[in-house]
């Protein structure tokens, strides 16, 4: 099944979900646990019966979804339909959604040379030199943030090694989360890529890449 492209995702009509980084996100607020394990296994016996499975976190407050087909490394079919099952779910127990809040973290490092140092990355945070496939590191158990490297020539002739966290949110909240951090004493850097990605940096220059999944190709 081929990848559907994220005008399709925001036509599907998904109010309660957020596409982020080749997937759908969602938060349902269940107010207390045992609400949330009850939803919890609604969606388990809806995944089986589809045979197509989330990754699902329980709080003590609210339950978030992620859901992509790993087959593709994207969002397909399969997911949109999922998403309407859980949404249905949430609804016959009065849960309400909070798209707003779902976030995802990356974190890029500057590199170049990623075949040389991405072995030891991938070692340090995940205990297995097999979860770098020449491009990024990623933690197939979900303790760690995904660490990819983004090409970077030697500045006079000493690699620039520099770690930036990249700050994945839903489109809409993009101005306010850009406010929010200019009044918390930090400052564009660059917005000429906005709304895929606007640069920020804290007081002392430490930076963050604020990130939508529009404009993308």
């Amino acid at each position: 099944m081929s990848a559907v492209d994220t005008p399709t995702i925001i036509a599907a009509g998904l109010d309660d979900w957020r596409p982020l980084v080749h997937s759908l996100h969602a938060r349902f607020r269940t107010g207390d646990f045992a609400t949330g394990l009850e939803f919890v296994v609604d969606i388990g016996a809806a995944a089986e019966d589809a045979n197509h499975h989330p990754d699902v976190k329980l709080t003590y407050t609210h339950v978030d979804i992620t859901l992509t087909s790993h087959d593709t490394g994207a969002v397909t079919d399969r997911d949109l339909a999922m998403a309407r099952t859980i949404s249905d779910l949430a609804a016959e127990r009065g849960l309400e959604s909070d798209p707003g809040r779902v976030t995802a973290l990356e974190i890029a490092l500057n590199a170049v040379d990623a075949d040389a140092i991405g072995p030891f990355w991938s070692a340090v945070l995940t205990g297995d030199t097999d979860a770098f496939d020449g491009e990024q590191v990623t933690d197939a158990t979900g303790q760690v943030p995904l660490l990819w490297f983004q090409p970077t020539p030697p500045r006079d002739g000493v690699p620039a090694m520099c770690f930036h966290l990249d700050v994945w949110i839903p489109a809409g909240q993009l101005p306010a989360r850009i406010e929010a951090g200019v009044a918390a004493g930090g400052r564009v850097v660059d917005d000429s890529e906005s709304p895929s990605f606007v640069v920020l940096e804290d007081p002392e220059g430490n930076k963050a890449c604020l990130c939508t999944v529009l404009e993308r190709t």
